[in-house]
């Protein structure tokens, strides 16, 4: 992955009705670790990292990189939005596009942070690269990613086989937006 192209970084924090959208600050690290250590999250994504290596390696300020979003609710992060663009993918149809992750913290799932947070980060991103396609990938067999990727907008692709599990490869771009 690469840096998203000629984006001012960081921006300003992006606010929502609920959440602050914001580069990753010291305060964040343990955060990260018990997002990257969570067997919870990491269910469709390889499974967790173990806890006392990311102790060890997790710098003090984590993943502050251009793209990389803090999702902060009442002055704590909940979770993180990733905006990079795709240099590999098991998918040919992504490279060079912006790819959309994103991981929330067991506690905030339920509640509509993921959907609030993305849409932000979707409608900055489009307000800094207008017109650019955005797509995410995700296991078929992770509803609650599939819900999500339905409710921003993302209109499937192709679906393909990859880590031993059917892929689902989608694409945004505004004019197929659905608010």
């Amino acid at each position: 992955m690469t840096e998203l192209g000629p984006v001012a970084w960081p921006p300003a924090p992006i606010k929502t009705e609920r959440l602050v959208l914001r580069e990753p600050e010291a305060r964040d690290r343990a955060a990260f670790i018990e997002l990257l250590a969570s067997p919870e999250v990491h269910t469709y994504l390889g499974g967790p990292r173990p806890r006392d290596e990311l102790e060890r390696e997790m710098p003090g300020v984590p993943e502050r990189w251009p793209g990389s979003f803090v999702v902060d609710l009442d002055g704590s992060m909940i979770g993180q939005i990733l905006l990079r663009r795709a240099t590999e993918h098991r998918c040919p149809a992504a490279a060079g596009k912006a790819d959309l992750g994103y991981l929330f913290l067991p506690r905030a799932w339920g509640f509509g942070y993921a959907a609030e947070a993305c849409a932000a980060a979707l409608d900055w991103f489009d307000g800094v690269l207008p017109g650019e396609p955005v797509v995410l990938t995700t296991q078929t067999a992770n509803v609650g990613s599939m819900r999500l990727a339905a409710k921003l907008g993302f209109t499937q692709a192709e679906r393909f086989e990859a880590y031993g599990a059917e892929q689902w490869f989608g694409l945004w771009s505004p004019v197929t937006r659905s608010d």
